[in-house]
């Protein structure tokens, strides 16, 4: 592809990622900055604020410690079956957790509030710290480890104060990224009746249909998110590289001992809250809506329809995505750069705000295609564009470009390379990132909540219509077939991601 064609296209793609950011700040302040100044003093701004970031601060402690913890005893211990471990340990992010919390307030109404969501958001975030920190365990260079050994510090010790400090950057990058996914979930902690930003966004725009209030507290919830976001940038470039070349083997696994029972137990209980009781207590309800009655064939035809919009976003997002990555890793310039960086502007909003967006977008821009699929399609790109832009990227750079250089001396053309030299060489990147947007299309909820078309619905969409009238019963069915239709593509990545660990063993 010519590099001005690739650079149009780049950027087109860039600034269909930005409409949200446009539209928040155009509804905002449509009726002056007056009432923006208004609404920010309302004590219940005040309130919703309070309660996203107590939230958000329990649940990113609460993950890095767990998340932690557990990449430690399956990369660094001699775990029992800590291969199999680590890939029931991502099993959560095949559990939505709004299908968690709805398990949870069936049977624990008690739970309501922030108890809930802790819960909840905890069991569903805690992989998102613990897969990159395994990683970084299980690739370690272990000349500083063998040098704490041979000064006299256990095993432990040098774990805490030698292997911990070289993968902060690991765990801190983890934790924002959960701080991320909490900020900006919806379905849980409207579950579990705990008022955060996402539900008080919803309820002025369903409620009163007051758009500009949802916007403005949109507005806010874009700048705490701009703000993890930059962090997590900081803590990136913060990271420090490995200093010569380091010892090429891998770590052994220290002994457990006496505390391997403890191990056990701590894999055991996480598994039991995150996955155990959410799936026993679907198949319970599914049991008890059998005796009544079940439409199957309903059921059926909303796990295909739920399918086909996976897979048809899955596709449209990894074409977006290419000749992003292909400009952002070909070229240095300025454009390049603003095209990736766009391009994850959308990453850190709720998708109660893109829906919005969105719903402007189609009645004032293209009315043609509100309430379709491609409006919904569109907005699945603009939430779920840097999933696939990631991947994809780092497939194009493992690969020279000289390889693009001699396909031209040869007297192919620039399309002709693309088509048949860089599109192979990417395709494993963008696999990988299809596979990963399917995932999260499966379980998206407030975008497909509000931009669905009239007569299609999803598992996500029928699960929560029931749950809001407390037909539990009938919603076990919907949620037990979103985790069957997320397990696939969740375990073809867990199989890629999770590290393989040494048999050599070390004494503790």
């Amino acid at each position: 592809m010519p590099r001005r064609a690739l650079g149009a296209t780049a950027l087109v793609v860039a600034a269909g990622s930005l409409i949200p950011l446009v539209y928040l700040v155009i509804r905002a302040f449509e009726r002056g900055p007056d009432t923006v100044t208004a609404l920010l003093s309302r004590p219940r701004t005040a309130e919703l604020a309070l309660a996203t970031v107590v939230l958000v601060v329990l649940v990113t402690a609460l993950s890095m410690v767990i998340g932690t913890a557990l990449a430690w005893l399956t990369t660094r211990t001699d775990l029992p079956g800590r291969r199999a471990w680590a890939i029931a340990l991502a099993a959560p992010l095949a559990i939505p957790s709004y299908v968690s919390g709805y398990v949870w307030i069936a049977d624990v109404p008690s739970l309501a509030g922030l108890p809930g969501a802790v819960l909840v958001l905890t069991t569903a975030c805690f992989p998102l710290v613990m897969l990159p920190v395994a990683a970084a365990l299980a690739t370690g260079d272990t000349g500083t480890v063998d040098a704490a050994r041979t000064l006299g510090r256990s095993a432990l010790r040098t774990t805490l104060t030698v292997e911990m400090r070289r993968v902060w950057p690991a765990v801190a990058a983890g934790g924002l990224l959960a701080a991320l996914y909490t900020m900006s979930d919806f379905g849980a902690v409207a579950l579990m009746r705990y008022e955060a930003f996402t539900v008080g966004i919803y309820s002025a725009y369903r409620g009163g249909f007051d758009r500009t209030a949802a916007a403005v507290l949109g507005v806010v919830l874009v700048i705490l998110a701009v703000v993890v976001t930059l962090i997590e940038r900081r803590v990136r470039r913060g990271a420090t590289a490995r200093v010569g070349s380091g010892v090429d083997r891998v770590l052994a696994p220290i002994e457990l001992r006496r505390m391997r029972f403890p191990a056990v137990a701590l894999v055991v209980a996480v598994l039991a809250v995150g996955v155990g009781y959410p799936v026993v207590g679907l198949i319970g309800w599914v049991v008890r809506s059998l005796r009544r009655s079940l439409d199957l064939a309903d059921v059926l035809a909303t796990t295909a329809s739920t399918v086909q919009m996976s897979a048809m976003a899955a596709l449209v997002v990894a074409v977006l995505a290419f000749p992003v990555a292909l400009f952002a890793v070909r070229s240095n310039s300025p454009a390049a750069r603003f095209a990736e960086s766009a391009t994850y502007v959308a990453h850190g909003l709720p998708g109660i705000t893109i829906a919005l967006a969105m719903v402007f977008v189609g009645i004032r821009l293209l009315p043609g295609i509100y309430q379709t699929e491609g409006l919904l399609i569109v907005a699945y790109a603009v939430l779920f564009l840097p999933l696939a832009v990631g991947s994809t990227r780092a497939a194009i750079a493992a690969s020279p470009a000289a390889l693009e250089d001699v396909s031209r001396t040869l007297g192919r053309g620039g399309l002709s390379t693309t088509l048949r030299v860089t599109v192979p060489i990417a395709a494993p990147g963008m696999i990988a990132g299809a596979a990963l947007v399917f995932l999260t299309v499966a379980k998206e909820l407030p975008a497909t909540l509000m931009l669905r078309p009239r007569g299609v619905d999803t598992l996500a969409t029928e699960l929560w219509s029931t749950t809001q009238v407390l037909r539990y019963g009938e919603a076990a069915p919907y949620a037990l077939a979103l985790i069957v239709v997320s397990a696939v593509p969740t375990f073809l990545l867990t199989r890629v991601i999770a590290p393989r660990p040494s048999r050599a063993v070390v004494p503790a």
